[in-house]
């Protein structure tokens, strides 16, 4: 009964507000994620993937669409935006959180890119001098999660499975924030999203961190393990779902090297 009501207490504390990173976990973060996504390159720091109709920016490479595209993906560079304009960076004097990605193709954007004209470089640089402000609007973004993962459940009890799994991947046994699960879960949830979205699904089925939760084995003991054996199982079932035009095979050994990193 007492852990049960530690686990309460400190669920509630951890959910009341934001998650806040150190200095140190924040830096952590930022070049775990960072190295996932870009290899640590600066020339990826703003890119357009093969196969792709959108823009890619940052250490999470957030997702940026062009003026009137629509895409079953959540678009979050404008929500990292906002972030940071709230949080007191300086941005360049043409971006809002509104603004659409300037550049309307593959083409004018990697001409953009080779030319390195002013506001790809304004772009550019500011990017790369916020690196600990990306990582704490992913820990915003995962603060976020849990309560609308929980919104999207109707049953109590798979709620409790939900939320008590989240908390033994994010902490140690003693309440104790556990880096290296926060890692897990602030990377999963940039990289394929909250799985909340109706749109983020390939005949029903999702791939997003409800589901990568929802089908872990609590026997395992290794909780990064085990969400990174869950992770491979349901990014196996987007891969098989998906059409295929998209040729998503493709990413199979990427996607599971990084999920590798969630555990060794």
């Amino acid at each position: 009964m007492r852990s049960v009501l530690l686990f309460i207490l400190l669920f509630s504390v951890l959910f009341s507000s934001e998650i806040r990173l150190t200095e140190k976990q924040a830096n952590f973060i930022a070049k775990k994620v960072w190295q996932n996504e870009g290899a640590g390159k600066d020339k990826y720091l703003i890119w357009w993937n093969k196969g792709e109709d959108f823009a890619s920016l940052g250490i999470g490479h957030f997702i940026w669409f062009s003026k009137g595209h629509i895409e079953r993906f959540r678009e979050v560079f404008p929500m990292v935006v906002e972030y940071m304009q709230k949080n007191g960076a300086k941005l360049p004097a043409w971006l809002t959180p509104k603004t659409d990605l300037p550049w309307n193709s593959k083409t004018a954007f990697f001409a953009a890119k080779k030319a390195k004209t002013k506001q790809y470089m304004e772009l550019f640089n500011f990017l790369r001098s916020t690196f600990p402000l990306q990582a704490s609007f992913m820990a915003n973004r995962l603060s976020q999660a849990l309560p609308q993962m929980l919104e999207t459940i109707d049953d109590p009890k798979k709620q409790d499975v939900i939320k008590r799994r989240f908390y033994e991947v994010m902490h140690n046994a003693d309440g104790s924030v556990n880096e290296q699960g926060l890692y897990v879960l602030l990377d999963y949830t940039n990289f394929k999203g909250e799985g909340t979205l109706k749109s983020e699904r390939y005949k029903g089925q999702g791939w997003g961190l409800l589901q990568v939760l929802w089908n872990m084995d609590d026997k395992k003991s290794d909780k990064c393990k085990a969400f990174a054996e869950s992770a491979k199982r349901m990014l196996s079932r987007r891969i098989k779902n998906s059409p295929p035009a998209r040729g998503e095979e493709r990413w199979r050994k990427g996607w599971n090297v990084r999920l590798d990193t969630y555990w060794k």
